[in-house]
């Protein structure tokens, strides 16, 4: 089971977004826990995510992320899979990065 967080400015503009994702996860069988938290949140919720995932409007704070949370993988959502809320694109790279 992989804990895949997302993070955005708000919190709710990735929500379709993961749920896209949960559907592409189930249909191929990837065990997953994935969420979407606003930024100001990471502390409280990405502690033990596999994967941090930023959505394009916050990728400037990636370097700022990565201090705090330096033993994760982080990663900045593809700005054209996140437009186009694709889920299945999303849970591919993550397999990649991951391993999996």
């Amino acid at each position: 089971m992989r804990k895949i967080v997302l993070l955005c400015a708000a919190g709710m503009s990735t929500s379709l977004l993961v749920t896209n994702m949960q559907k592409a996860a189930a249909e191929i069988g990837y065990e997953t826990d994935i969420a979407a938290h606003p930024l100001s949140e990471a502390h409280l919720y990405c502690g033990d995510a596999d994967i941090i995932l930023l959505g394009p409007q916050v990728r400037f704070e990636l370097p700022k992320i990565q201090k705090q949370f330096p033993d994760k993988k982080i990663e900045s959502i593809e700005m054209r899979a996140y437009g186009m809320m694709d889920g299945k694109a999303v849970i591919d790279h993550v397999k990649k990065v991951m391993g999996d």
